[in-house]
């Protein structure tokens, strides 16, 4: 283990190997960093790359149309899928290409 290692505690035990997941783990290490709330009409969906790219993930439409019935009005989701994702009323779609971009349109 080195000094950069990350572990996450997912409630449960349970084993999560949805890639899209990753964003919203990221999103949830910067608010706790920050001490600020993400906002709780907020979802969000996407891979993170080693380098802090965000990377587009399979059915991005599905996922939106998923959280609007459950409530959610803003959606955080890759650049590489916004483009070819028809939008979805009500829901709010807020394209991120980065890390760094994340953290300025998260809060």
């Amino acid at each position: 283990m080195g000094d950069q290692d990350i572990f996450v505690n997912v409630a449960g035990g349970m084993r999560v190997d949805e890639p899209a997941a990753d964003l919203g783990l990221v999103s949830a290490m910067i608010s706790s960093f920050l001490d600020r709330p993400v906002d709780k009409n907020l979802v969000v969906f996407g891979e993170v790359g080693l380098a802090g790219e965000i990377r587009a993930v399979s059915q991005p439409e599905v996922r939106i149309k998923e959280a609007k019935k459950l409530g959610f009005s803003r959606c955080l989701l890759p650049k590489g899928n916004v483009e070819g994702c028809s939008r979805v009323e009500g829901v709010e779609l807020v394209a991120v290409d980065g890390v760094k971009q994340l953290m300025e349109v998260l809060f």
